[in-house]
């Protein structure tokens, strides 16, 4: 067995990442490379796709840690060569293949480049290029795709609809009674009464700008908030994404890298506990409808308290009596008991984390009152309501009479809380919708999204591929009828090339031992790969090499300061976002980023192209 000491990286998060978490003929194939005595040439390998995902003009790379801790700690345990032994397949191979190759192979000669986790990648760009020796470089290979096809497919999800719920809302009338902004009472000459119910505010709002926020006068208003990195910073929050897909999910794994990767992506939260306990993300969620439902009367909540904040004093405060007098003060009193019941348990249960389903029967006329009730309380005892959430229904139509009524309250009971409110939003969200919501007007805050996110609904996998392009420092092609699967051969260095606007203006193949590379200032012919007439000459104010190196198995394994964690690569995404083109971001149609290559290695390409295509004669 291998002598070599154990890694001190850590292991992949996931304990089926093995050696074994493979194909089989990537087994076959290594037998077939050892016997032949072929498994110790150098090969070099691309992973890369060859399409972005969901119709759009851009991919996350996402992966790579758990790459580098499948490649530091790879090892065939004892288990695993007996099984491998034994298999119908391979029982008749020799025994030294799994007594002296397989038992003693590590990745000490692997060298692995990739670029930075979280970047924008497009396709034929390698995400990862791998050298090492035949026989590990193809064993890796699936484990590899597998590592980066979900990650980098679930955080581009993400990012889209980070990007679409914080994207543009246009002037729109949405619902019977468009939503109605007030100065907050901050900004009103407060009445100062601090008993259950508040009285009026003595002072008028006034239109203007305040601040850095624009707050409108009492008259209805449509609603109306521009897109992201507009003119004017509206008063309403930008609305955030909270991943609720575990219950799902494609299984415990497919839950937990959904929880992680969305995170990269953009998302605010989670509701996985075990991700946010391995992973320290932030954790969301409240109650269910089963638990509004389980409630039938408000005898089951007589006694229910919590601790005074506000005054001085920390006495237990019953909560049912002061919520049955605001509903007789709003006259709400045919909502519904239960429910009511249910929002007073759960309001002495989290007081500092009241946040209510409201569509459990009727939402506006029974939950949403429920719910203003109950916060009224809170708010006399010196807790702060965080808000509601919508699970069904016209959610556009729902969220603005949600803050229409809010806004009412704010200025009836003259309480500040009720304009920072958090209005969430579930049931079946995905790209589609929230872009519909922004064009018919919403006043949602939050999204809670599952199954679209993590299911990757309209689009289930990235199709990342694994490439030979050289062995032996001779470079390969592979050919094709579709011209899209031809590879570009051989060893090639990638960059990023800017424009005067600061974004990326496109990113090019140059071959490795090419004399001109390109730089500032200097200008660079960029061909596309199949189609020669489609050239342009760039002169770029920026130039990065995206590929760095992370593994160098002789030379201790993981490139540590290559290594980010999620909350780095979750800003490196932010980063870049705000720097790209905004027709790239566009839902329909987005503007297209082009890859090419450079002039002798388009030349390259077609002249092995031609020397391995055999020439037919028609007859």
């Amino acid at each position: 067995m291998s002598s070599a000491a154990p890694s001190s990286f850590p292991a992949p998060t996931n304990n089926l990442v093995s050696p074994l978490l493979t194909d089989l003929y990537q087994i076959t194939m290594a037998y077939a490379y050892w016997k032949t005595n072929q498994h110790r040439r150098i090969a070099h390998f691309e992973l890369f796709f060859r399409k972005n995902p969901f119709g759009g003009s851009y991919t996350l790379f996402a992966g790579l840690d758990e790459v580098l801790k499948f490649l530091a700690n790879f090892r065939f345990s004892d288990s695993d060569i007996d099984y491998l032994r034994n298999t119908p397949q391979l029982s008749h191979c020799e025994d030294a293949f799994f007594d002296d190759y397989l038992s003693n192979l590590d990745c000490s000669e692997v060298i692995v480049h990739s670029l930075k986790e979280g970047s924008m990648a497009f396709p034929r760009v390698p995400l990862i290029t791998v050298t090492a020796p035949l026989g590990i470089g193809n064993l890796i290979e699936t484990t590899l795709l597998t590592l980066v096809n979900y990650p980098s497919l679930v955080a581009t999800n993400a990012c889209r609809m980070v990007v679409a719920a914080r994207g543009q809302f246009w002037e729109e009338t949405a619902g019977a009674n468009p939503p109605r902004a007030y100065s907050p009472p901050s900004k009103l000459n407060r009445g100062g009464g601090g008993g259950m119910i508040g009285g009026r505010g003595g002072g008028t709002s006034s239109g203007g700008v305040l601040g850095d926020s624009l707050y409108f006068s009492k008259t209805p208003r449509k609603s109306i908030q521009l897109a992201e990195g507009g003119p004017l910073d509206f008063s309403r929050k930008k609305p955030r994404c909270v991943e609720f897909g575990l219950r799902r999910a494609q299984g415990p794994d497919g839950g937990f890298s959904a929880s992680k990767y969305s995170h990269i992506g953009g998302f605010h939260a989670t509701s996985n506990l075990l991700a946010g306990k391995i992973l320290n993300l932030p954790i969301a969620g409240t109650h269910a409808h089963s638990f509004v439902q389980s409630f039938t009367s408000l005898d089951s909540v007589v006694g229910a308290s919590v601790k005074r904040k506000k005054g001085g004093s920390d006495d237990m405060v019953e909560l049912l009596p002061m919520a049955l007098q605001y509903r007789q003060e709003t006259g709400w009193t045919d909502t519904n008991d239960g429910e009511l019941a249910a929002f007073i348990g759960y309001a002495s249960s989290f007081p500092d984390g009241f946040l209510c389903l409201i569509d459990t029967y009727d939402t506006l006329q029974s939950g949403l009152r429920n719910f203003i009730i109950v916060s009224l309380v809170l708010d006399d005892l010196g807790y702060t309501p965080r808000g509601i959430r919508l699970d069904s229904g016209d959610l556009s139509y729902l969220s603005l009479e949600c803050e229409f009524v809010f806004h009412q309250m704010a200025d009836r009971f003259d309480r500040s809380f009720f304009f920072d409110l958090d209005i969430v939003a579930s049931n079946d969200i995905n790209e589609s919708i929230l872009h519909s919501l922004n064009k018919q007007g919403h006043a949602i805050t939050m999204f809670g999204i599952g199954t679209n996110l993590v299911t990757c609904e309209s689009q289930p996998a990235l199709g990342c591929v694994y490439k030979l392009v050289e062995v032996d420092g001779k470079p390969r092609i592979k050919l094709s009828n579709d011209m899209e699967k031809v590879l570009i051969p051989g060893r090639k260095v990638a960059y990023r090339l800017f424009g005067e606007a600061g974004w990326p203006l496109i990113d090019l193949l140059v071959g490795v031992n090419e004399a001109d590379q390109p730089s500032v200032g200097e200008r660079t012919l960029c061909i596309h790969p199949f189609m020669e007439q489609k050239r342009v000459a760039v002169v770029p104010t920026r130039v990065v090499k995206l590929h760095r190196l992370v593994f160098d198995g002789k030379n201790g394994g993981v490139v540590l300061d290559k290594v980010s964690s999620l909350d780095d690569t979750r800003q490196f995404v932010k980063d870049q976002i705000n720097h790209t083109r905004p027709d790239m971001l566009r839902y329909v149609n987005p503007g297209e980023y082009k890859v090419s290559v450079s002039e002798q290695t388009f030349r390259f390409l077609h002249n092995l192209w031609q020397s391995e295509t055999p020439v037919r004669e028609l007859r």
